[in-house]
């Protein structure tokens, strides 16, 4: 027997959608007011990221919300800010991971609601207003929208609709301002740092350095509460001196949240809450369901290496090295420990007389020309310096034998060519021992000059080095070693490229000694690091050998030599004609 349906009355079934309705809401509320855990499958609830995918469709409404295990990072850092475990946080993740929304709409609209800490107050800076500005206004979006208020609203509620200050009734506030901006005077309980340097602007050092000594300088101390005020920096890296790099140079107590597009394992660590990047291999994608391989070479060639290294590596310089590759050096290594004979010695001075750590230092490189096993040229870099010097230590009086520094009897470094070696050797070593911590660029340049028998001091032909080569003329000019200013030509980048074909070459060593690390280190990461005193230096001395034809490659040598074999003179006429 069949029986006719019945629909349920109209108002049962509205009173069960509500119910229905009240009871999702209960449980958002539930899931969102705790902090996040991990599920049996390893899948991130609750907490932030149960927020994010709850709110998602309210700001991204023609947007799917692609989950991945670098959302659930970021979220599970910041939880441990509101729980009071972190109070300096530093996130570099690749442009696209979600990190203004994240960290400068869903954090604060999480901790004001979920959290129920309505009270407090946020100051969010950015290289321009306009972007804290923008997220602003998303917040504000978020916090008025229906689906908020029917979870939220009897929290608290919006009092203005201004996208600089949103103000709520329970005295809490978020201000938007930029790294110039006048917010630099405001107070509150967050301070969200969402990239301080504009990427178009990274390469000029003045705007660089101003926005690192504004971080070190402004921000600290706009907390209304130093001990419980929580500041967060989320950035891609741009510079190696950028704000994340002084963060990491100075050792700062940072929690510090890394996550390259592509996993370096020799990066990979854990962070100060137990996180640990989950990938195994070298190479693997940070985030496979929104950036494919496809996706992944397309950034790599629309960048180069510097651009996808620093925004999505989260290194200022290519891994391995940028103009100079790290894999172009070759290990000087011996039985005896020792530096081959060398037939030709040069130094190369970058000098700035300076004794201010925060002024552009001097640098030395001293490099050899030997000859192989197999008879062919090779250079090898015998030494290397980086100091914060003045221009010269105490005038030694040259008609002495013996002058008082401190209270101690220093013999002068001043030698004749009649001298005795012994003599000279014992009078430089006296000297050093004696004099050193007196000294100043010109006593070390000479010195240097003096240990490795330079043939040859290069100095760049600028005001500071024309000054450095008349002095060390007229005090050492009768040591042997000679002296050649060299003109400036193009940039500091163009002279690295001419010496680039030396160093790819494979004819370029360097021993196992730290300061040979220094000089790779810093020409590894050239033009991206804080210093390239080392690397003007070097590039100074292998444009050199290359002009005067000690740093021919192999392949050049090699064709010389059959030219050299297989030419015939023409032969002329006996008679003239």
């Amino acid at each position: 027997m069949n029986f006719p349906f019945e629909p349920p009355p109209r108002d049962k079934l509205e009173r069960f959608q509500r119910l229905l309705g009240e009871g999702r809401r209960r449980v958002a509320r539930k899931q969102q007011s705790n902090y996040g855990w991990y599920d049996g499958n390893g899948v991130r609830q609750g907490g932030l990221i149960a927020f994010v995918r709850y709110f998602w469709k309210v700001l991204e409404p023609g947007t799917d919300f692609v989950d991945g295990w670098p959302i659930w990072a970021i979220c599970e850092h910041l939880e441990a800010v509101t729980a009071g475990k972190i109070t300096r946080l530093l996130i570099n993740v690749p442009p696209g991971f979600c990190k203004s929304l994240l960290t400068d709409v869903f954090f604060p609209a999480w901790e004001w609601g979920p959290m129920n800490r309505p009270h407090y107050r946020y100051v969010a800076f950015s290289y321009s207003a306009s972007l804290t500005e923008r997220d602003n206004r998303r917040f504000r979006d978020l916090i008025e929208s229906e689906e908020y208020q029917r979870l939220y609203g009897h929290i608290f509620h919006a009092r203005n609709k201004t996208v600089i200050r949103v103000i709520n009734s329970k005295t809490g506030f978020k201000y938007a301002s930029s790294v110039s901006g006048v917010g630099t005077g405001e107070r509150g309980d967050r301070i969200i740092i969402d990239d301080p340097h504009n990427v178009k602007e990274a390469e000029s050092e003045i705007i660089r350095d101003e926005t690192v000594r504004w971080f070190r300088e402004s921000v600290s101390s706009r907390f209304n509460n130093m001990q419980t005020g929580a500041l967060v920096i989320i950035m891609q890296r741009v510079h190696e001196d950028d704000v994340s790099g002084a963060v990491l140079s100075l050792d700062l107590d940072y929690c510090h949240l890394m996550i390259p597009m592509e996993y370096d394992s020799e990066r990979a660590g854990e962070t100060e809450i137990g996180w640990i990047d989950p990938r195994e291999e070298d190479g693997e994608v940070a985030w496979s369901d929104r950036f494919d391989d496809d996706t992944i070479e397309r950034l790599k060639k629309e960048l180069g290496p510097y651009g996808y290294a620093g925004q999505y590596q989260q290194a200022p310089a290519p891994r391995g090295g940028g103009i100079f590759q790290r894999s172009w050096w070759q290990l000087w290594e011996s039985a005896d420990s020792k530096f081959p004979n060398c037939d030709y010695i040069i130094a190369s001075l970058d000098g700035a007389f300076t004794e201010d750590e925060e002024n552009d230092p001097s640098a030395l490189t001293v490099w050899g020309v030997f000859v192989n096993e197999q008879r062919r040229r090779r250079i090898i870099l015998l030494n290397a310096w980086r100091k914060h010097l003045k221009f010269s230590g105490p005038r030694v009086d040259r008609l002495r034998e013996a002058t008082v520094i401190d209270g101690q009897t220093c013999m002068p470094d001043i030698v004749t060519p009649d001298m005795h070696p012994n003599i000279i050797k014992q009078r430089n070593a006296l000297y050093r021992h004696r004099c050193m911590k007196d000294w100043g660029l010109i006593e070390h340049v000479a010195d240097t000059c003096r240990r490795f028998e330079v043939d040859l001091l290069l100095i760049e032909a600028k005001a500071s080095g024309i000054s450095a080569a008349q002095e060390l003329q007229n005090r050492h000019g009768l040591e042997g070693w000679g002296i050649q200013l060299m003109p400036v030509k193009g940039d500091k980048v163009a002279r690295a490229y001419a010496a680039v074909p030396t160093f790819s070459q494979l004819v370029v060593y360097a021993p196992d000694r730290e300061w040979a690390d220094m000089v790779i280190d810093e020409m590894a990461v050239f033009p991206k690091g804080r210093h390239d005193d080392l690397t003007d230096s070097s590039t100074q001395a292998i444009n050199h050998l290359r002009a005067v034809g000690l740093a021919s490659s192999d392949e050049e040598v090699t064709a010389a030599e059959v030219e050299n074999v297989t030419h015939k003179k023409k032969m002329g006429p006996i008679y003239p004609v």
